[in-house]
């Protein structure tokens, strides 16, 4: 059959395919796959707990799915204290922060030459842009590696576990930087990994610490520029409205202007290759009066204890558990599930860990009413996941793309609220589209995952069936049953 033939006819079968999805969302019936309550429960616990069921996924249908998410639990906590898996290619990026300060400083300086060199170019009526070419990419560098990491990391268990994949996406999001600021573009790699990745089973104080210690959140909410002579509010504003109480969550505007003045001082310190410095002479050392609180002038401890305070306030409770029952339950999560999550939270002093073993051990994860549909990044990873993890150099580039195309760059979400999960964002024909011209391309390089056969519903499978082989691989990916998590 002639290649464009074929395509037209694969753009049909998948369209067709999609709008079957979205006419069943609205109605809200969207197809659950095998209709075997065994095949469903090792889907759902494998792509929330993770992206997607892979040829080597342990669970079987009598293997007590509650106690195995309850050990994915246990062996990502104890994954996120070891050194991540990051090839030797793309390691720079997780170099010491006095290193990374270093390199940032000489590649400013080498800008400053190129551009002084481009100005004399443009006089000598020399292309400015043949000057630059070739200059100093270490920033560009650093953030395309720490991207290709994240889309390995996702995609293949033997490189990360999944769950832990997933807790670093989830408070990644909840403490979101964004390269499209060129000051954070160097460190978001560090920051995923050290402030991120290590404390994201951890208790919630010290992964809130850890994000408002490093440099890529200091640059990006311009913590950095904060003193008592210059007063910036914007990390103590979403410290407080979006990592913490929420909107709602009992401050005033006057809580926000003390606590920035609490914070005053928090700056980085590239020069002495220091990613965090307390500047005790840029910090406000006047008695401050927060949240009904007073703060006297005890220097780095006010910032400290501050963010302690905001870590451990019932209405952060309320949101963190929230948060966590929307990404791994359901876009509208019972208040009874929210409510035994903040419990946990609050039982626990933020112990992330405990309040992930009382989600999973909930009745409301595990109940197929509860449905989830994927968003670009979940998609991405998970046809990843199913082509056996980033297996050539093309594969990076194209989710790359597509991420970015589909509404979701990776590390590019540019406000500090973070992407939503919700179906009702992602669900759209020019979306799904995109999604199936990345499956049919990813398609293309891999063989027919065969085991995948077993989660897909009837229907889907028929409709495959029709196809000619090489189509087959791309249908599934493309099919509503796989867009479901």
């Amino acid at each position: 059959m002639p290649i464009a033939f074929t395509a037209i006819r694969c753009s049909i079968a998948i369209l067709t395919s999609l709008a079957g999805f979205a006419a069943c969302a609205q109605t809200g019936s969207v197809p659950i796959g095998n209709d075997s309550a065994e095949t469903q429960t090792a889907w759902r616990a494998s792509s929330r707990l993770g992206y997607a069921p892979t040829p080597s996924f342990a669970m079987t249908a009598d293997a007590a799915p509650m106690a195995w998410a309850l050990q994915q639990v246990e062996a990502a906590h104890a994954a996120s204290g070891q050194a991540p898996a990051i090839p030797p290619g793309l390691a720079r990026f997780n170099a010491p922060m006095a290193d990374l300060a270093r390199d940032v400083l000489a590649e400013r300086d080498a800008r400053k030459v190129l551009r002084a060199q481009a100005v004399a170019a443009d006089t000598a009526m020399v292309s400015p842009a043949a000057a630059m070419a070739g200059g100093p990419l270490f920033s560009r560098d650093m953030a395309q590696s720490a991207s290709a990491w994240r889309l390995m990391a996702c995609s293949d268990p033997a490189l990360e576990h999944p769950l832990l994949a997933r807790m670093t996406e989830f408070w990644f999001n909840h403490l979101n930087v964004s390269v499209s600021k060129g000051t954070v573009r160097p460190f978001v790699g560090h920051y995923v990994v050290n402030a991120i990745r290590a404390n994201a089973l951890g208790r919630f104080e010290d992964l809130l610490l850890a994000s408002a210690r490093h440099p890529a959140m200091l640059f990006y909410l311009d913590q950095s520029q904060s003193s008592n002579r210059g007063l910036n509010e914007n990390y103590a504003r979403e410290l407080m409205e979006l990592h913490t109480l929420g909107v709602g969550g009992g401050y005033t505007q006057g809580d926000v202007h003390e606590l920035a003045r609490i914070l005053t001082g928090w700056t980085v310190n590239l020069p002495g290759g220091e990613g965090f410095r307390f500047a005790g002479r840029r910090h406000d050392t006047g008695s401050k009066r927060f949240m009904g609180q007073t703060y006297h002038s005890e220097g780095l401890k006010e910032g400290e204890d501050a963010i302690r305070f905001l870590a451990r306030q019932p209405a952060t409770a309320r949101r963190i558990a929230g948060r966590l029952a929307t990404f791994f339950v359901a876009d509208q999560p019972p208040a009874a599930l929210v409510e035994r999550l903040a419990a946990t939270f609050m039982a626990t002093q933020g112990d992330i860990r405990a309040v992930m073993r009382t989600l999973v051990q909930s009745p409301e994860f595990w109940s197929a009413d509860n449905r989830l549909f994927k968003t670009p990044m979940d998609f991405a990873c998970s046809a990843l996941a199913v082509a056996g993890g980033v297996t050539d150099p093309q594969g990076i580039p194209q989710a790359l793309g597509f991420l970015a195309q589909a509404g979701q760059p990776l590390h590019g979400w540019q406000t500090p609220d973070g992407y939503k999960t919700d179906a009702a964002t992602w669900l759209a024909p020019e979306a799904l589209t995109r999604r199936a011209d990345f499956a049919m391309a990813l398609a293309r390089r891999i063989p027919e995952p065969v085991y995948l056969k077993a989660y897909l519903g009837a229907a889907t499978l028929a409709r495959v069936a029709r196809e000619a082989l090489p189509l087959r691989t791309g249908l599934m990916l493309a099919s509503p049953d796989f867009m479901r998590k």
